[in-house]
């Protein structure tokens, strides 16, 4: 009878705990609504349309009340200061790495191989600001690249040490001078980008309206040359990626060479910056997983700063000048939406006609 009792006992203990325990998870539930719902996991992989990556909070602000974001997903892995991947009802999404080569590569890996998304018919827009080549643009310029090519990459020899002769201190990894083009056995050294989805991305975006600003006038008019001293526009060239924040006459036309030379003389050098050879190797690496399709993949960037000061300014001053310059950054942000929502609005409202791969492209 003893016997009998305590295992009742027990039985009802157990009923006891087991409902105690779903009254607690009902009471820990997210409500409809709340931040926690919102950065709750979807149910199934999202299939993603679009997926707009940005680096830093400035350039992702624009981009959220443009595409009227409704939903958040929290992502294992991405930085804590930018831990959300934000979606629309039309599938186009927006994340933001953290600066820098380290932050690209590790975010991008973060979302690639999070489970949480469908990217395998999805479009990445990578849109940051960037320095450019007066010569190729102005302050506020959107620029669609062809190339993306390291510069970081590479031997170096101080400055003051250079051999007689030489016009830089920089040369190929496994070279012995300037001019001689390296193996590329890091496989993450230059970047083509799909051309079919380049040329539309531009012909999209050819007649958008960009922002300029009055302080950002005033600037340009100390360059004597166009493109430099004229209002901004979307263009077509291309871009070098390094962690350094050069700056100079000499350093710009050195990323002019090294443009060159690692792209057999077809890039065009224009603007500089710090994480898409990153972002581009870690989709490359998405794609050989079979997850993404190197073939969607466009890179935006807009000028916030010239690379180079102007006549009888020093690289220093041109520097300063240009970090107290309030619109640069204001309107190179703006410009980043206005430059790159036409291809993303195409992209969304005619889905039919790009699900299956860039339209015009004989491959699919």
């Amino acid at each position: 009878m003893n016997v009998t009792i305590l295992q009742r006992s027990r039985r009802v203990g157990a009923l006891l705990s087991t409902a105690l325990a779903m009254l607690l998870a009902v009471g820990a539930a997210p409500r409809p609504g709340s931040a926690a719902a919102a950065a709750a996991p979807p149910a199934a992989p999202l299939a993603v349309r679009v997926l707009v990556i940005s680096m830093f909070k400035l350039e992702a602000a624009p981009w959220l009340p443009a595409l009227h974001i409704d939903r958040e997903i929290r992502v294992p892995g991405l930085s804590s200061d930018y831990p959300l991947v934000r979606c629309n009802a039309a599938a186009v999404c927006q994340m933001t790495t953290g600066m820098g080569h380290a932050n690209a590569a590790a975010s991008m890996m973060a979302v690639l191989y999070s489970g949480l998304f469908d990217l395998r018919r999805t479009y990445f827009l990578i849109a940051g600001i960037a320095g450019i080549d007066p010569a190729r643009g102005t302050i506020g310029s959107a620029t669609w690249a062809r190339y993306a090519v390291d510069v970081g990459i590479a031997h170096e020899i101080d400055a003051r040490d250079i051999p007689r002769g030489w016009a830089d201190g920089y040369f190929g990894v496994g070279t012995d001078a300037p001019g001689k083009k390296p193996r590329l056995e890091y496989g993450t050294e230059v970047f083509r980008l799909d051309e079919t989805l380049l040329q539309k991305a531009l012909s999209l975006s050819h007649q958008a309206a960009l922002e300029d600003s009055d302080d950002v006038r005033a600037y340009r008019a100390h360059y004597p040359r166009s493109p430099a001293n004229e209002p901004p526009q979307v263009t077509q060239c291309d871009t070098v990626t390094g962690d350094t924040w050069w700056v100079g006459q000499r350093l710009g036309e050195h990323a002019r060479r090294w443009t060159a030379l690692l792209t057999d003389g077809e890039g065009i050098y224009c603007t500089t910056q710090e994480e898409d050879n990153a972002t581009l190797t870690a989709l490359t690496r998405g794609a050989q997983s079979g997850l993404v399709d190197l073939k969607r993949v466009a890179v935006l960037r807009t000028a916030a700063d010239f690379d180079r000061s102007y006549a009888n300014q020093s690289a220093f001053d041109g520097l300063r000048a240009q970090l107290a310059l309030a619109g640069a950054v204001r309107i190179s942000t703006d410009n980043l939406v206005r430059a790159g929502m036409p291809l993303v609005e195409d992209i969304a409202q005619h889905w039919d006609k790009w699900r299956d791969g860039v339209p015009g492209s004989n491959v699919r």
